[in-house]
């Protein structure tokens, strides 16, 4: 019996330790990815676009709180970004009233954001369970531009911003069309990677989050929740012609903990094709 508690005890401390780690890696500043992708349609004689890309902010959750952005924001200043794009989910949880609740939080921080292109973000699909206007609301309070399936055109690109998959409420065909009456170089925002599968020829690069890269990947098991095709997980994946760049996010969700799947975002240098 003697025995039997000592290796209890044991376990509990180890346990005690990996969420401890856990908690501390989901609070962590975010990783810089960086990565050079070359579009068709760039407009003659525009220089390359400085582009940050983060999502899955999830405001209201134990490791996301106004400070916490604050201190994010700071960093990706730093960065000298032309363009900052946010894949979806700023809201925590499912409440129906979770925007309300948590919302007003974020409004300082994403409003310190320095681009001169703008800062350009879309739906996830924590922002439609917990009450879509009151998000819409305090983005444009914090002078974000919501895209749900529209097109505009920035500087030297075209972007489209698709409503998120995940909820039901994506009409990437519908963007595209819209993106197709514009000049300038396309690039597609989303939240969920899942209409990867619908990416017309001419849309090269898509961004988005919901992922997480996980969230919780464990040693030679994988993570424990797969909410997209495993081969959007996470990073950089080449589809033939396309492109397709999945962040990590800042936030989490459901446990507040992260492991082997640590937050970040992208640096992206967009630019023309050699030659062109």
């Amino acid at each position: 019996m003697r025995r039997f508690l000592s290796a209890l005890g044991l376990m509990l401390l180890i346990g005690a330790a990996i969420a401890l780690y856990a908690f501390a890696e989901a609070r962590r500043d975010p990783a810089v990815r960086r990565a050079d992708i070359a579009l068709p349609r760039w407009p003659a004689g525009q220089p390359p676009v400085r582009v940050v890309l983060i999502s899955d902010v999830h405001i209201g959750s134990l490791v996301s709180d106004a400070t916490r952005l604050t201190r994010i924001v700071r960093q990706i200043n730093a960065l000298h970004p032309d363009l900052v794009l946010i894949a979806g989910d700023f809201i925590f949880g499912q409440r129906k009233d979770g925007a309300v609740l948590h919302g007003p939080a974020m409004i300082a921080p994403l409003k310190g954001l320095h681009a001169r292109l703008g800062v350009i973000g879309v739906p996830g699909n924590h922002d439609h369970a917990t009450g879509m206007p009151a998000v819409a609301r305090d983005l444009a309070a914090a002078g974000v531009t919501l895209l749900e399936d529209k097109a505009i055109q920035i500087g030297p690109l075209v972007l489209g911003g698709v409503d998120d998959a995940a909820s039901g409420h994506a009409h990437p065909i519908y963007t595209m069309a819209q993106m197709r009456i514009l000049p300038g170089a396309p690039v597609l925002l989303t939240h969920s990677p899942e209409i990867a599968s619908e990416l017309a020829p001419d849309m090269p690069l898509l961004l988005a989050g919901h992922t997480h890269c996980g969230q919780v990947v464990l040693p030679l098991i994988g993570p424990i929740v797969e909410v997209s095709p495993a081969r959007y997980r996470c990073g950089l994946v080449r589809d033939g012609s396309h492109t397709v760049i999945v962040t990590a996010g800042l936030g989490a969700t459901g446990v507040p903990f992260r492991l082997g799947a640590p937050p970040d975002l992208w640096l992206l240098t967009l630019g023309p094709k050699p030659g062109a």
